[in-house]
């Protein structure tokens, strides 16, 4: 009787082991699988974000370009309201 007993003790010894085994081989797959799926949402992430810094440099050229025609022809407008400024100097002085 002793030695069934020693034998259902082994048997159960080893069962317990596996049970331990597989339930801490699960939880190690199901860390790695969630690691993954979060390493590969955060990769994601960096890519949207670099698309979109790539998108706003993109728009802010085209800004930079626009913003300099502006400038350009601000600066003509001026240069032919001085013109016409010094000339109706010039006429005015004559007629003095």
């Amino acid at each position: 009787m002793n030695e069934h007993l020693t034998m259902a003790a082994g048997v159960d010894a080893a069962g317990v082991w596996a049970a331990a085994l597989g339930t801490g081989g699960a939880f190690v797959l199901l860390i790695v699988v969630v690691w993954q799926i979060a390493a590969t949402w955060r990769a994601r992430m960096l890519a949207a974000r670099d698309q979109q810094y790539r998108e706003l440099a993109v728009k802010y050229a085209q800004l930079l370009e626009d913003n300099v025609e502006l400038h350009r022809r601000s600066v003509e407008e001026l240069t032919q309201a001085r013109q016409s400024i010094a000339a109706m100097e010039k006429m005015m002085r004559e007629i003095d």
